[in-house]
C-alpha cells in the first residue's frame, strides 16, 4: 500500500512540474490590443497600471496619521483627466498647466493664467506641500473636522475643488455639460472609464470629478530627508523627538529646525503631517481679498487664509495667497520685522505690547531655509506615477 501511495504522489509530481514548465496558451491584457493601440497613440500609460498603495513613513504612522487607499483605475483615468487641455474653453490648459509637478504642483506666477490668458485672483495652491489629501482633506473621508480647499477653505472636497476650478472664468471657462462633452470626444477615454467603472463606459460630471479627486487624494509627499530622519528619532515606546538632533542632518539643518519648531510649528504642525490651525491672519497687509471671511462672513476671519503645509516649500514659490514674495529669504524677513498689527491677527504672532515679529537674525534665517529645505521630496517631483501621460 506505502508503495503504491508514493508512486502515486511521484506522478503527481511529475505532472505538477510539467504544467508549472509549459508555457499558458493565452496572454492576459489589462487593456484589449485594439484599446492600448488606441490608448498608445496618443498616451504613454503602462500596459498594467502602477499601484498607487500610499504606506505613510514610521514616524507619521506613529503619530496616528491614516491615508485613506484610492481605487488604482479611477486614479489612472484621473490623472489622464487631470492633463487633458480639451477640458478647457480655449484647448490650452489642463489642471496641470497650474500645478507643475517639477515645482511641487504649484506655478511659478504669482498669480496664474487660465484660458485665453486670463489672470486668477490668487496664487496657486501647491498640491505637494501635503502628505497625503486623504488623510484629513475631504468632509467626504473625514467629517466635519476635515481640512477644506482652496487658500478661502470654501470647498469641502476635492471633487467640489475640482469642479469650482473647471468652470471658474478664469481657470478653465467650461460648464459641467461641456466637459463631458469633451470627454466623449476623444478616443482613449472609452477603455479607461471601462475599467475605472466596472466595464461600463458611461461619461458623467460626477465620474469626471471623482476620478480626478482619487488622483489628488493618491498625491503624497512623504519621502523627503526629514521624514527619514524623524522616522529615525521614533523610539520603540512610538514617539517621535522631533527635539533632538537628527543624526544626518548638520547644524545648521538642526538650528533651523530648532527655530522652525519654537516658531512656527504652533500654525504649520511639528509633524508636516496636518496643520495645527485651519486659518489666520499673519499679518500681511489686506488689500481687497476677505479670505475666509468673504465665504463666512464672519467679521473675525476678514484677512484670513488657509495655513499651508510646508512639504516641498523650497521649490513651491511665489508665497503667499497673493504669491507677492518671490523668495523665502523674502518671507522670512516678513515674519522677522514685517508683520502689521492687523485686527485679526493670529495670537501667536503678536507679541502684546511688543511690536509684532519674530526678530530673526541674519543666521537664523540661513538655519531656517536649511531646515526648510530638508522638506523637499524629490522622489515625488519625479515620480512617473503622477506625471503628464500625453505624448
Amino acid at each position: 500500500m506505502k508503495k503504491i501511495y508514493a508512486l502515486f504522489l511521484s506522478a503527481a509530481l511529475c505532472l505538477l512540474f510539467f504544467a508549472c514548465k509549459k508555457e499558458p496558451d493565452f496572454e492576459y491584457y489589462y487593456y484589449t490590443p485594439e484599446e492600448y493601440r488606441v490608448l498608445t497613440q496618443y498616451l504613454t500609460l503602462e500596459e498594467n497600471p502602477f499601484s498607487y498603495t500610499i504606506t505613510f513613513p514610521k514616524h507619521l504612522q506613529k503619530n496616528g496619521s491614516s491615508p485613506r487607499q484610492v481605487e488604482r483605475d479611477k486614479v489612472v483615468l484621473g490623472r489622464v483627466l487631470f492633463y487633458d487641455k480639451h477640458l478647457s474653453k480655449d484647448g490650452k490648459i489642463s489642471c496641470g498647466s497650474c500645478h507643475r509637478q517639477s515645482i511641487g504642483f504649484s506655478d511659478d506666477l504669482p498669480i496664474s493664467r487660465g484660458v485665453f490668458n486670463r489672470a486668477g485672483t490668487r496664487n496657486a495652491m501647491a498640491l505637494a506641500s501635503v502628505a497625503s489629501f486623504s488623510t484629513y482633506y475631504g468632509t467626504d473621508l473625514n467629517g466635519i473636522s476635515a481640512g477644506r480647499f482652496f487658500w478661502d477653505n470654501r470647498a469641502s472636497t476635492a471633487a467640489a475643488q475640482n469642479r469650482s476650478s473647471m468652470i471658474n472664468p478664469m481657470e478653465m471657462d467650461m460648464t459641467m455639460e461641456g466637459i463631458v462633452q469633451a470627454v466623449e470626444n476623444q478616443p482613449y477615454y472609452q477603455p479607461l472609464f471601462r475599467n475605472a467603472y466596472y466595464g461600463d463606459r458611461m461619461v458623467t460630471a460626477d465620474r469626471i470629478n471623482e476620478s480626478i479627486a482619487h488622483f489628488i487624494n493618491a498625491m503624497g509627499s512623504f519621502r523627503s530627508k526629514f521624514d527619514e530622519e524623524a522616522s529615525r528619532a521614533t523610539n520603540h515606546m512610538n514617539f517621535t523627538r522631533y527635539d533632538q538632533s537628527f543624526l544626518a542632518f548638520n547644524d545648521l539643518e538642526n538650528m533651523g529646525k530648532a527655530l522652525y519648531l519654537d516658531h512656527c510649528a504652533i500654525c504649520h504642525t511639528r509633524d508636516m503631517g496636518r496643520p495645527e490651525i485651519d486659518f489666520a491672519n499673519n499679518g500681511l497687509d489686506p488689500g481687497q481679498d476677505p479670505g475666509v471671511g468673504g465665504i463666512s462672513g464672519r467679521e473675525s476671519e476678514k484677512g484670513t487664509f488657509k495655513v499651508p503645509m510646508l512639504r516641498n516649500i523650497a521649490v513651491t514659490g511665489p508665497y503667499m495667497h497673493d504669491g507677492r514674495f518671490q523668495t523665502l529669504d523674502q518671507v522670512l524677513e516678513h515674519y522677522s520685522s514685517n508683520i502689521q498689527d492687523l485686527p485679526n491677527l493670529s495670537p501667536w504672532l503678536n507679541n502684546g505690547s511688543t511690536a509684532p515679529g519674530m526678530n530673526l537674525s541674519d543666521l537664523d534665517k540661513q538655519a531656517l531655509i536649511a531646515f526648510l529645505n530638508t522638506l523637499t521630496d524629490e522622489k515625488f517631483l519625479k515620480d512617473q506615477r503622477f506625471s503628464d501621460p500625453f505624448r
